[in-house]
Order: C-alpha cells, then structure tokens, then sequence
C-alpha cells in the first residue's frame, strides 16, 4: 500500500493576490506494506458513501456504479469534503481503485474546498474549516508524481477564482496587467501593452470601451512554449477582460451592478489556462491574449452612434455601450491571428444574458466555424465535467449586424438571438483559414454553491474544460 497526502492550512486567510500560489499541495510517499488493511479491505460495504475507522483510517466509500467516470470520482470527492472538513486530519483508503481515480477524488476535495474569505475580519474560528490534512492510500499508487498534473490543474482553478472573486477596486486593469506579469516566473513569456503601445498597435476598439474611465486599458499576451523546437502556434486564446461593466453611457440597472466585477471572467480563465499549461509543463506551443479595460460613464466616454475603425480595418457603429466585451475581443482576435497565426482560436467571454436564457447555468454557449474543433472542445467538455453546447452561426443572424452607417454595428436591433448576433459580429474579425470557436460563458461564470465542486462565488469556468482540451489535442 502506498499513500500520499495532500495538505494545506485553510484556516489561514489571505491578503494578497498571490494566494494561489501560497496554497502549497504536499505530495509524499510513505512506505507501508500493503497486507496492512487486507482484512479491513474485505469488510468494505458498496452503495453509498460510508464511514468506518478501520486500521487507523477513516474510509469514505462510494462504488455507486459499475464504471465510474472522472468527473463521478471528482463529485464524490467533493460530496466528501462537507463530511470532512471539520476534522483536522482524515486518512482515506481506496481498496481497488487505480490511481487515476484516486487522483480524480483528491482534486475533487481540492476543487469543493475553496474558500474566498480574505476581507473577512469578524468571523469566528469555527467558520473556518478545519481540515489541513489528507492521506490517501491505495494499493495502485506507485509514487508522488502521478497527482502533479492534478495539483497544477487546481492550483489554476484557486487562481482564476481568486481573481474573479476580488472587488473591482482591488482588480483595475493595471492591477490585473501586474499580476499576470509576475506570472513569468513559471517560465512564461508576459508582455503587457499599456494605453500608448495599445494605441501604437491599434486596438482602437478596446481603446474605445476604456476611454470613460480613469483606470487606463491594458493588454496581456502570455505565452507559453512548451514545444521549442517547433516554432508553430497550436492554441491561442483570447479573453474578455472588463474589471468592471458599468453598461458606460447605455447605464446598466442598478440591480445587481455590482456582480459586474466578474465580467472578466473570460480573462481569467485563459490566463489560468496558461498558468497550468506551465505547471504540467505540457508539451505544446500555447499563447493567450487578454484586453483589460473598465467600462465606465463619462464626459470623456463612448457614445452610442459612435464609429470606431478597428485594428482589422473594419469600422463598428456603437449601438450600445453596454455591448463593448465584443469590441474588446475584436481586436485581441485580430491581434493574435496577425501576430501569432495559431492553429486554432479559442475566445471565452461573459458575452451576453441571452445565453444564459438559453443554456441556464448547465451548458456554455459554444460558437464555432470548425466541425472538428468544436467535436474536441465538445469531447473536452463532457470529459471535465464542464459542459458546452453549440448553437449556430447563420448567415440571417450575420445580417442582423449590418449598419447603415459603417461596415457593422455592434449590437442587433432586435433582441432575438442574442448570443448568435454576438457570435457573427466576433466571426467578421476571424480571418481566412483560422479555425476558431467562441465560448459564451454567461451564467456559468459563478455559482450559487449548490454545485459541490463549485463553492458559492467565481466557478472558474472554462480552466479544467480548456485544460482537457489542450492535453487531449
């Protein structure tokens, strides 16, 4: 029997945004023999999760069917977490399963033990679980870095919540520009455009979105070259960064303003992405493109009617300022295609309410140009546990954005379809050959918490279905 433990002490809270990267996870290997719990193994009931303190360990079982998925074993684990997270040390044995799901398990608790308490200074220390310690037993683990792999993926997750989590006081765009800069330290390549490089390369767009605000747009290119010898670009990434969407001039309601500060979500996400593609140190060529900008009311923001030339050199009649996460990822498209020709292009956006109508808090939207690429990020989803659905992009719903005035409008004049006329204007700045999809992640962005492996607050959506994606292709 060999065992290894994962630990960190949760009851420390945190004060800066690297917390991510405080968390430690501790892989350790212990010689024990493995007749150790022979006799206690045969006891084992199946059905439902169970606990019995046999040998010295206390064993949450659940064989609940025959062949158990990935995302079976990372539920269970999270449905195990609320049965132990007020205790200081649990020791979990699994006779019979392999390593894989074992792994499978461990990041379940990880994922469903995220807390979000840092501006807390009143509570209580009974509020704060209790759990720092975790060992795992079973007789296919060989040794500690089989669940690497796994603690890069969460240690992603942990980051991208952190930073979706945060007020947009303590997350401007230059503020999330430095984080991702100090990100250079796992190996990758970081360069953050600030308002006159912007200016200089041409997102006028996104400049557009940001001028309303005294917190000035940025941009992040993070780069990862996993595959040195091959100079190619396999997956590029493109993130909507609004720190904070006040709607600007087209003044979003009131009600609920203030959950604005996750409309970043899509930036995040693939930065993250990034991140753990460095930790897994995966063996592919891998680039992300964020633009970072507040949205904000002003004499000096945009206005509806507005025409905005993009860096692709089309122009954009402004219907809506509330409709600028579109303009924003228009040009960080262009930007990647030009500069980086990648094999596929993903974009993830808090794009619009209209796809959470559709697709409630189960499914994200998923837009694509490319059969394949879409039946791989489909695949990915259902692997991950993090769930795509395609709707289409028809020549009907590309019309709908025509303007009279300029070469497009950026907002549909009827509410139908919502999330496909978003779709169609992003597809106009997709170039001849590039294989592309777009993720619309509205609804799934955060969570109410009665998802185990989603505590109430950011979800960090999209980082274990991209991370799927990227390994798989």
């Amino acid at each position: 029997m060999v065992e290894f433990v994962i630990g960190r002490n949760i009851k420390t809270k945190t004060d800066k945004l690297i917390a991510a990267d405080k968390t430690e996870t501790v892989l350790k290997q212990l010689n024990t023999e493995e007749q150790k719990l022979s006799a206690d193994i045969k006891k084992l009931k199946t059905g439902k999760i169970e606990t019995y303190n046999l040998g010295g360990y206390n064993l949450h079982v659940s064989l609940l069917k025959s062949k158990m998925s990935g995302e079976d074993w990372r539920l269970l684990g999270g449905e195990c977490f609320k049965k132990m997270q007020h205790s200081r040390e649990v020791k979990i044995a699994f006779p019979g399963a392999k390593a894989q799901n074992i792994y499978e398990f461990a990041l379940g608790i990880e994922l469903a033990g995220y807390r979000f308490d840092k501006y807390f200074t009143k509570k209580p220390q009974s509020f704060y679980p209790e759990l720092e310690k975790i060992v795992f037993a079973g007789t296919d683990l060989k040794n500690m870095d089989g669940y690497k792999p796994f603690a890069g993926l969460v240690n992603g997750v942990r980051y991208a919540r952190d930073l979706i989590n945060e007020p947009a006081n303590a997350l401007t765009p230059e503020i999330f520009a430095a984080d991702i800069k100090r990100l250079e330290y796992l190996g990758l390549k970081v360069e953050i455009l600030d308002e006159k490089a912007m200016k200089e390369a041409g997102f006028n767009l996104a400049l557009a979105v940001g001028q309303g605000s005294l917190n000035k747009p940025r941009v992040g290119i993070v780069s990862w070259q996993g595959n040195p010898d091959n100079d190619e670009i396999e997956i590029g990434l493109v993130g909507k960064g609004v720190t904070f969407d006040s709607g600007g001039i087209s003044l979003k309601s009131p009600n609920n303003m203030g959950e604005m500060k996750q409309d970043m979500t899509g930036a995040a996400v693939m930065v993250a992405s990034l991140k753990v593609a460095a930790l897994q140190k995966i063996k592919k060529n891998i680039v992300a493109v964020v633009g970072l900008v507040e949205n904000m009311p002003s004499g000096a923001a945009y206005r509806p009617g507005d025409v905005v030339t993009s860096m692709s050199g089309q122009t954009v009649e402004v219907i809506d300022t509330d409709a600028e996460g579109r303009l924003v990822l228009a040009d960080c498209l262009t930007y990647i295609q030009r500069k980086f020709e990648p094999k596929y292009v993903i974009d993830a956006a808090t794009l619009t309410g209209a796809i959470t109508i559709a697709l409630g808090s189960t499914y994200a939207g998923l837009f694509s140009n490319n059969v394949k690429l879409a039946e791989k990020l489909k695949a990915a989803g259902e692997s991950s546990g993090e769930l795509l659905w395609q709707l289409p992009l028809h020549k009907e719903y590309d019309e709908q954005m025509d303007s009279a005035i300029a070469d497009m409008k950026n907002l549909s004049s009827t509410r139908k379809a919502g999330s496909a006329t978003a779709a169609c204007f992003l597809q106009r700045f997709i170039e001849k050959n590039t294989k592309w999809a777009h993720l619309d992640v509205a609804g799934m962005d955060m969570s109410d918490g009665k998802k185990c492996l989603y505590p109430k607050g950011a979800s960090a959506y999209g980082v274990r279905l991209l991370n799927e994606f990227i390994t798989r292709l």
